[in-house]
């Protein structure tokens, strides 16, 4: 019996001096952690908002994000598109954008489509205050590559960019508008997401034009 307890201890031992080894580096490389986040996130800000100096945070609610899933099912019911997946995108960040003067620029907004083909993806978009897209910058795509991967793109992604549009769709090819785009070859589902969520962003930025934001 004594031999069982003192393996056990032993055991203990072991366990809590790996424990608190692991403990010690998550510590201490969190810093450098926090700070490539930091800056993933600033190089992504500059790329869809060229020209921010400084941001100030837009609270969005569930409610909102109902509203912008309500808007989105209510215009492809009135165009009679049917895309791939359902809507099923939700933003999680907006950020107000100003310039070195203080004008402001537009809206980084932050969004994750749940219709990708790895699952997710994740973007940042920029939107100005005219309602156009500035630039798209992908925080997390795990797509396929050479297919679904094509979608970080700027041949694909420049179709969304300066267009004065409200919503955009897409198509297979050979786009006949500005409110359309050319899907990426054998990659619809990836288009599908990316589409739904440039629209969750330019629905919202339609509706905060709008509000003050003194």
């Amino acid at each position: 019996m004594s031999r069982i307890i003192k393996d056990v201890l032993i055991l203990f031992a072991i366990t809590l001096v790996a424990g608190l080894a692991l403990g010690a580096v998550y510590n201490f490389t969190s810093d450098a952690r926090d700070e490539q986040i930091e800056k993933t996130l600033n190089e992504a800000y500059n790329t869809v908002m060229p020209g921010v100096e400084s941001t100030k945070e837009i609270k969005v609610d569930n409610k909102m994000n109902k509203h912008i899933a309500d808007e989105v099912n209510s215009k492809e019911k009135e165009l009679n598109y049917k895309p791939y997946n359902p809507f099923k995108a939700n933003i999680e960040s907006v950020l107000l954008a100003k310039n070195k003067d203080g004008k402001e620029l537009g809206y980084i907004i932050t969004v994750t489509d749940e219709e990708a083909y790895d699952g997710s993806l994740t973007m940042t978009v920029g939107v100005d205050m005219n309602g156009s897209v500035k630039g798209i910058a992908f925080l997390d795509l795990n797509e396929t590559p050479g297919l679904g991967m094509k979608a970080q793109e700027d041949s694909f992604l420049k179709q969304y960019y300066g267009k004065d549009v409200k919503f955009f769709t897409y198509v297979k090819e050979n786009s006949e508008d500005d409110s359309q785009v050319d899907a990426i070859s054998s990659a619809t589902i990836t288009t599908n997401a990316v589409t739904h969520g440039v629209d969750a962003c330019l629905i919202l930025a339609d509706h905060l034009g709008g509000e003050s934001h003194e």
